[in-house]
């Protein structure tokens, strides 16, 4: 069986790619070069491809910069230090429709590669407030899945498969570890400067309390 994981370079998408492997899929990687306006999370997923044995890792360029709107798109600060109590709101991070195109693609990726199952890490748990990670999102795409594909309409429709969906960080970062992630390779960062994690944002915060939560420090900081 082979499959499609939407794989940023990030922590989550790592654990899936890792998942995806442990459940005996033949992984396809695609990384979306989306108009970010850093790309150490790209070169990160080239590192954690090569580490978790991605059969193929293909790259395609969408300009979601051209409509902005998104601190990591748009010229928008990224808050910095913020109490993870107040991480409940939609973030100046959130990217308009970025899963929604970024899943389109794997859909018909996954088409011509044959794939059965798409591997995304959303993650509705820890902070995220983003629309489109939510349980309901994702079945309402599983449906247009079906509708909108050959494979759908020959009744092969293409499962999306979001393993982290229901997790805690904690409990993500547990799991890749099981299955070999090398968390050191993964960037997360939404503002890294020089090539390094900043600490600050709310990705980084998130992370260095998930593993302190787990007696360990972030081995990308």
């Amino acid at each position: 069986m082979r499959s499609v994981v939407l794989l940023s370079g990030g922590l989550d998408s790592a654990t899936c790619l890792a998942i995806a492997r442990g459940d005996g899929t033949e992984p396809y990687a695609l990384t979306v070069l989306y108009g970010q306006r850093h790309l150490e999370e790209v070169e990160a997923s080239k590192r954690v491809a090569a580490q978790l044995g991605a059969v193929e890792h293909k790259f395609v360029r969408v300009e979601l910069d051209a409509i902005g709107g998104s601190a990591l798109t748009d010229a928008i600060e990224v808050p910095k230090d913020r109490d993870e109590s107040k991480m409940t709101d939609i973030p100046v991070t959130y990217v308009p429709a970025r899963n929604t195109v970024m899943l389109s693609l794997a859909l018909g990726y996954a088409e011509v590669v044959g794939a059965e199952a798409i591997y995304a890490g959303v993650n509705a748990v820890d902070y995220s407030g983003y629309p489109d990670c939510r349980p309901e999102y994702i079945a309402a795409f599983q449906t247009l899945a079906r509708l909108a594909t050959k494979a759908g309409v020959e009744g092969r429709p293409i499962e999306i498969r979001t393993p982290l969906i229901q997790l805690t960080k904690p409990q993500i970062i547990q799991r890749g570890l099981e299955l070999g992630v090398d968390y050191a390779l993964t960037h997360s960062c939404y503002d890294p400067a020089d090539g390094r994690p900043c600490g600050h944002c709310d990705a980084c915060l998130i992370r260095l309390k998930a593993f302190e939560s787990l007696g360990m420090k972030d081995p990308a900081l």
